[in-house]
């Protein structure tokens, strides 16, 4: 059985899981990050506030995309940060103020996120969903060329 868009159900219906998954991952990742911005001291302050809030502003986008991803595969998206707390992997971050451990954290959280759109992705091809592999082959990309950037950073 197919749903709306043509794809398996049951294959929809484990990519609906995964991808709230990724989606409680990206809230935590996006919560880190806007507290790091808040709270980040030092010489590097100015250099890694507008990092920060670059990050953060493309991960609320990420997270709406996601969103709207599980609705177009007809599942919900989780909403509630109780819900994201029993589901992420990414754990919250406080009081982080300086700049290196501060990176060292986006970094953590990145290489979380990668791994699982990676067999988000993997997932997809093999429900022929074109939509969600196109969706994580775009963030695979552009998470794999900003971990090479921050890692060169901590070097």
């Amino acid at each position: 059985m197919k749903n709306l868009i043509g794809i398996d159900k049951e294959k929809a219906d484990e990519l609906i899981v995964k991808l709230n998954d990724l989606l409680a991952n990206y809230q935590l990742f996006y919560q880190n990050l806007r507290g790091l911005h808040w709270n980040i001291k030092g010489k590097e302050f100015f250099e890694l506030h507008l990092k920060f809030e670059e990050l953060y502003n493309d991960a609320v986008l990420k997270v709406d995309e996601i969103a709207e991803r599980i609705l177009t595969l007809e599942g919900e998206p989780l909403h509630t940060f109780s819900d994201y707390l029993k589901t992420t992997e990414i754990k919250e971050e406080k009081s982080i103020n300086i700049g290196e451990k501060g990176v060292e954290i986006v970094v953590k959280n990145f290489s979380t996120l990668i791994s699982k759109e990676r067999v988000i992705l993997s997932l997809a091809s093999d429900a022929e969903d074109e939509g969600t592999v196109s969706l994580m082959s775009d963030y695979i990309s552009q998470t794999e060329k900003t971990l090479w950037m921050l890692n060169s950073y901590l070097k």
